[in-house]
């Protein structure tokens, strides 16, 4: 079987010959083509406004407008319009400039239908592997968007027995083609989940494709899921091909699906059965082979029971779930954690080996981390930068406390003069560092006149060797 076998094109044919067109029509039907006729060039070149047409075919003796004519407008309006001429008045020179106008193929009659056939299958596989070639650089350029977004560590790092857990279930479910749901709270690494089910799994070298249900608005979403027609709305200024069409054969991951809005569910649900679609604005049906993983941090149960979630989707995505654990109810992972992240670090700031001490590793275990992962990253993160050498100790962390918002931090036998001194020397040095060492500038930060600042540093013990004096 070759390509042209697989693809169904629509073709649009000009002829003003009733019985010609007529046969034509019927041979290319039952080649699996839909096919439109009418035997007049500006009817034509209406047609092509309004529906989507992969291939013209074309007498060139036409009422009103020859057939060269109707060629150079049809391109000037749908460059990437594929277009056949046929004429019984053909001769090399009428060829050749049918051929410099666009047209991919010229056949002179009479003819018969085996050589229409052949003609069109080659026109075919062409058509064939430029969808494939404009898939192939849509899907690339969502991935090089994704690979720049994605969260920042790239493994899942766990030894307690909640994440083994985790595991276990990563390697039960990807060898399934069932939909996986995954729950827990933002910042837990629920996408990291997806992309290590995708990556054991058999569609581990076909696209993983992601979309955040929760930041788009509900056009745009729906127009994000199963893309659009040129046209379709204001500001569609061509086709785009929706993530179901270009998750083709691979994952599909939307993320905080517990916000989409109900009308989009509907059609989530049908897609989720039917395994079709329609773009927007469009009416040909699309079918997909996808396997789809979804998450949220939403108590969907709660959400079905108050009317804002569809129960029939809800038990449609809840087949293989997965529940991964807040930071806080796997503490024990935060060394290895920590260690993990800090050599990332270490690497991308340019300090060797920044390490905690165990008076930093002992707030870092007793913290809440509402955040959870994510916020432990952004931690570590900002105390490697304004820690001083490649240490990270106790006065680094001290901005925790703020941030735990009256939530009780294990910090033994604090001292309150000591804990004021080390807070105003983190904000001297946090705004020396945003002020790139001008004094000036730090002191405006900080709201303070440059001689406050000036006594301050020389009372820390924070000036360089060449302002003592």
């Amino acid at each position: 079987m070759n390509d042209a076998e697989n693809i169904r094109m629509r073709i649009l044919i000009v002829e003003d010959n009733e019985a010609m067109s007529e046969g034509m029509s019927q041979v290319l039907v039952k080649c699996g083509h839909e096919v439109s006729r009418t035997a007049d060039a500006s009817q034509a070149l209406t047609l092509l406004e309004k529906r989507k047409i992969d291939l013209v075919i074309s007498d060139y003796r036409l009422p009103g407008m020859d057939g060269l004519e109707f060629l150079q407008k049809s391109k000037s309006r749908r460059p990437d319009l594929e277009f056949m001429m046929i004429t019984a008045y053909g001769t090399i020179e009428l060829a050749v400039n049918a051929m410099k106008a666009g047209a991919w193929d010229f056949i002179p009659k009479p003819f018969d239908k085996e050589t229409l056939k052949l003609k069109v299958d080659r026109a075919a596989e062409m058509i064939g592997q430029k969808r494939r070639a404009r898939a192939l650089e849509e899907e690339n350029r969502y991935l090089r968007e994704e690979m720049a977004d994605q969260f920042s560590s790239d493994v899942i790092i766990g030894k307690s027995d909640v994440m083994q857990d985790v595991f276990r279930m990563i390697d039960k479910v990807a060898v399934q083609d069932s939909t996986v749901f995954i729950s827990g709270e933002s910042g837990t690494g629920k996408e990291l989940v997806a992309r290590a089910i995708h990556g054991k799994s058999g569609r581990r070298n076909r696209p993983f494709i992601r979309l955040n249900c929760g930041a788009l608005a509900e056009g745009v979403l729906e127009s994000e899921l199963f893309g659009h027609e040129k046209g379709s709305f204001t500001g569609a200024v061509r086709q785009k091909k929706g993530r179901f069409e270009l998750a083709h054969t691979g994952t599909l991951f939307l993320d905080e699906i517990g916000d989409i809005p109900l009308t989009t569910q509907v059609k989530l649900l049908r897609v989720i059965q039917e395994k079709e679609f329609e773009r927007v604005g469009g009416e040909e049906t699309l079918a997909v082979d996808v396997r789809l993983i979804a998450a949220t941090h939403r108590n969907l149960p709660a959400a079905v029971k108050d009317g804002t979630f569809r129960e029939d989707l809800y038990y449609r995505l809840h087949i293989l779930p997965i529940r991964i654990p807040p930071l806080r109810e796997r503490s024990g992972d935060i060394p290895v954690l920590a260690g993990h992240i800090l050599k990332r670090l270490s690497r991308e700031t340019g300090k060797p080996d920044v390490s905690l001490t165990r008076q930093a590793m002992d707030i870092l275990e007793s913290y809440p981390w509402p955040g959870n992962v994510r916020e432990f990253e952004n931690v570590l993160e900002r105390a490697v930068v304004l820690c001083e050498g490649d240490r990270i100790d106790r006065e680094d962390l001290l901005f925790l406390r703020q941030e735990a918002r009256g939530t009780d931090v294990a910090l033994s036998s604090l001292n309150l003069d000591a804990e004021v001194t080390a807070l105003e020397m983190k904000i001297i040095r946090e705004s020396m560092v945003r002020a790139r060492g001008v004094k000036a500038r730090a002191a405006a930060i900080m709201g303070i006149k440059e001689g406050v600042l000036y006594y301050k540093l020389k009372k820390y013990g924070l000036l360089g060797e060449d302002e003592k004096a």
